[in-house]
């Protein structure tokens, strides 16, 4: 009973999943989590602005907040991804270098995701699909033209032989030869 459970939830998580930017919120999440956890580093690099280094503590939580936002409210992504880009740019200040670093990374990186995020994309084709269809096309296209060439040739009114190309020429040269009467007045 636990595997139709399971079955059920790995499939209905990706769902949900796919039409929200995920990723990008668990980044600039990850990204606010490691600055936060910068903050209790023993060494003395910290650069502390305001009341006891409160924007210190402040602006990685506000990042935590936009990222969790971005994932369980992707309506309103490009707001929270700039505002999530701006507090990921201020703890470069404020935060140890932006969590020396990887959590200014994995903010911005995060931020950029979700502002670029499009919610009704279709689903992309892999390259091994796609080189599929197009064998299969050529395939047909193969069929068609095989089948063209074994089709008996018929002749047309003028006394012609019609092989199916250019039947257009064909039927307006004997249409032309037939009734020049069009071209006099």
């Amino acid at each position: 009973m636990s595997a139709d459970i399971r079955q059920g939830v790995r499939p209905a998580f990706r769902a949900w999943r796919a039409h929200r930017p995920y990723l990008a919120g668990v980044l600039l999440t990850l990204g606010g989590a490691e600055i936060l956890v910068t903050m209790k580093v023993s060494l003395k690099v910290v650069l502390h602005i305001g009341m006891q280094g409160l924007a210190g503590y402040l602006l990685p939580s506000l990042m935590i907040v936009c990222g969790l936002l971005i994932i369980f409210n992707p309506a309103q992504r490009l707001f929270y991804s700039i505002v999530g880009v701006l507090l990921t740019l201020g703890t470069w200040v404020t935060s140890n270098l932006g969590g020396f670093f990887v959590g200014l990374t994995l903010g911005v990186v995060g931020s950029c995701m979700a502002f670029g995020w499009l919610p009704d994309q279709e689903p992309k084709v892999s390259r091994r699909q796609r080189r599929k269809i197009k064998r299969e096309r050529k395939a047909v296209m193969a069929a068609q033209t095989a089948a063209e060439s074994t089709a008996p040739a018929t002749t047309t009114d003028d006394g012609q032989e019609d092989t199916g190309e250019g039947s257009l020429r064909g039927s307006m040269r004997s249409s032309t030869a037939d009734s020049p009467s069009h071209l006099t007045t």
